[in-house]
């Protein structure tokens, strides 16, 4: 028999040579609570980021309680020249700001909303955004001479791998171009949103330092402390370990969709009613 339709009936092919359907695009995360209640996350990053954060949780089936514990603001920058071989910026905060250099420097960043928030104020790159600060560093070394001056537009809170690596190799100029300031306190409604989720999300160690703090001067501390904690890393996490959470996931890798998978093994608990291992 010839595989081909006959009489309106399509003949199927050999097992060995069917196509496979395709896996979906997302993870399939559990959502929902034992009470059949979509389970509501907190996020206590800065407002723009935890809106993007946030509308990719709601995709996935997550409510989300927005808790800012830092606020973003342009810092005033003063440089000691006026003209640099390379600027540097490993955060698209950099440019919140009016920039101390003219914008046809040749610019590298890291990451590609960097790079875009850089095109927006009038930037070009001279190279594709670096994926982290060890590609950045290697770009550099290949494109710059020896001893150029380079100018790095800076947080005011950050890690300073960036610039320990261009220290080596160039003469570097920190410029703090942002600042992450921590806020007083929460608003009623964010305590209120905060008082209702069932599981955190944290980005970072000071981020998750200061929204304990925060939520023990809101009278919410236990109920801080019994929150599903999900982190980035086991750097993340310390800070909740330190005030005694008990429940605390940390992420197989430290970026978004593996903290989001994290998540979706806490949220089995809730489905499942069981006791969570951590």
């Amino acid at each position: 028999m010839t595989r081909e339709r006959r009489k309106g009936v399509k003949v199927r092919a050999p097992i060995g040579k069917r196509r496979l359907a395709r896996p979906p695009a997302d993870p399939i995360i559990p959502t929902m609570n034992n009470q059949g209640a979509a389970v509501r996350v907190a996020l206590f990053r800065a407002r723009d980021d935890a809106a993007r954060s946030g509308a990719r949780l709601r995709r996935l089936g997550f409510r989300v309680a927005s808790s800012p514990v830092i606020e973003i603001a342009p810092a005033r920058m003063k440089t000691a020249s006026e003209r640099y071989d390379a600027v540097v910026a490993s955060s698209a905060k950099a440019f919140i700001g009016e920039a101390p250099v003219e914008a046809a420097a040749r610019l590298y960043a890291i990451g590609a909303r960097t790079a875009r928030a850089a095109e927006a104020r009038g930037w070009r790159l001279a190279a594709p955004p670096a994926p982290d600060a060890a590609r950045l560093v290697e770009t550099l070394r290949r494109e710059l001479p020896p001893r150029a001056r380079v100018l790095y537009l800076a947080g005011r809170d950050r890690n300073p791998t960036l610039e320990v690596a261009l220290g080596g190799f160039c003469a570097l100029e920190v410029v703090e171009a942002y600042a992450a300031e921590a806020r007083a306190s929460w608003r009623p409604g964010e305590i209120r949103a905060l008082a209702s989720c069932a599981a955190a999300l944290h980005y970072s160690r000071r981020s998750a330092a200061l929204a304990a703090r925060l939520a023990e001067k809101s009278s919410l501390a236990q109920h801080f402390l019994a929150l599903r904690h999900v982190c980035l890393s086991e750097d993340v996490a310390e800070p909740l370990r330190a005030i005694g959470a008990p429940c605390v996931l940390v992420a197989e890798r430290p970026e978004e969709a593996a903290l989001f998978a994290a998540l979706g093994d806490a949220a089995s608990v809730f489905a499942s009613g069981r006791a969570s291992r951590i």
